[in-house]
């Protein structure tokens, strides 16, 4: 009764407190599905209509990006950059992707390539920075690269950026200001973002071709450093600007066989064609002369050694003429000619060095020495 009494004087009701701290062990309400995953992974999403940008400055989120361009008649394009999981189950709830789609869309490293699978077409490419450095070592980081994957449907563009290199602001505000091309659809953004990225493998070859004339300089001057493993380093990264730049050959190719391209596309993606010819031969072209580089380089330490060696052997034979004069003299012999005259230390030294610079000149004059 007492502890009744002055529980009700404190104010304290037992059945509330512990109602409310059930409630407080609920589980919390699920997301809603546009914030589920990784917010951040969405760069960019905006509705597009007759070449113009018709969802506003801001971005839109995607849900109701997809609902307006079914109803208009237009196309979203979506930017999203490393989407985790989750957030790739959301896109693919909304746009309604292949779940094969979504797998190769949340991981990185795939090769260039085209490939469909039901209305959405899936165009891979390589995107390559030049990385800035004051000289060349053997741990340079020369070519940094990464990919993005360019999803297209009929009402759609998804573009899934993996990496540091290659974002597509750029290339989102350079089509928005050529509102022909963007007329086109969804492939418009597959272009685009095709010759971005063709653009920067010419790029990168002209910086390329710099560090190439720069070791080339080094390597005929008359003062060389005998260090040459920076030489293997720009080819290791050469190598990985190759992976990036001559597969998207053959897939581009594809693409412009498929049905579905809009034929004002084509002369553009005809273009984009011709600089990447340019790209893979310059690549191709640079891998020819680091490899006769790395030859001649190789050469020279060769030549280096043999004239070194023909100096060691040079000399040896100078010193082997008082070596063998004064083994003569030195043999424990009582009867020898000059052995005991008073000149005959002078006539030894006389022709030690008499044969000595004779074999001296002629080594000279042969260029051995």
């Amino acid at each position: 009764m007492l502890g009744r009494s002055s529980s009700r004087s404190r104010g304290l009701d037992l059945p509330g407190a512990l109602g409310r701290l059930v409630g407080s062990l609920r589980p919390a309400e699920p997301l809603p599905a546009a914030r589920r995953g990784n917010p951040d992974a969405v760069v960019d999403c905006a509705v597009y209509a007759a070449g113009v940008r018709r969802s506003g400055p801001g971005q839109t989120p995607f849900p109701e990006a997809a609902r307006l361009a079914r109803r208009r008649g237009a196309f979203v394009w979506l930017g999203l950059h490393e989407p985790d999981r989750a957030t790739m189950n959301t896109v693919a709830e909304v746009f309604g992707l292949h779940e094969l789609l979504v797998e190769q869309a949340v991981s990185g490293g795939h090769r260039p390539g085209v490939e469909t699978l039901g209305e959405v077409t899936r165009l891979v490419l390589r995107t390559a920075r030049y990385v800035e450095h004051d000289q060349l070592t053997a741990t340079s980081e020369v070519v940094e690269t990464g990919d993005v994957t360019v999803l297209v449907g009929p009402s759609f563009a998804i573009t899934v950026r993996h990496g540091p290199v290659g974002p597509l602001w750029a290339v989102r505000r350079e089509l928005e200001g050529r509102p022909e091309v963007l007329r086109q659809g969804p492939w418009a953004v597959a272009y685009a973002v095709g010759s971005r990225m063709v653009d920067s493998y010419l790029d990168v070859a002209e910086h390329v071709e710099r560090d190439l004339d720069r070791i080339e300089e080094e390597t005929f001057a008359t003062e060389r450093s005998g260090e040459f493993a920076h030489l293997y380093q720009l080819k290791r990264e050469m190598v990985e600007f190759k992976r990036a730049v001559l597969p998207l050959a053959e897939p581009l190719s594809r693409l412009l066989d498929m049905r579905g391209l809009p034929a004002g596309l084509r002369p553009y993606l005809e273009d984009v064609r011709g600089r990447l010819g340019r790209a893979v031969d310059r690549v191709a072209g640079f891998d020819d002369l680091l490899n006769s580089i790395l030859q001649a380089r190789l050469a020279q330490v060769s030549v280096d050694q043999n004239h070194d060696m023909r100096k060691i052997a040079s000399w040896a034979a100078i010193a082997a003429v008082p070596t063998v004069v004064a083994g003569i003299f030195g043999m424990n012999f009582d009867e020898m000619p000059w052995i005991r005259s008073w000149w005959g230390f002078s006539a030894a030294i006389a022709t030690m060095a008499v044969i000595g610079g004779g074999v001296y000149l002629k080594l000279k004059r042969s260029g051995w020495l």
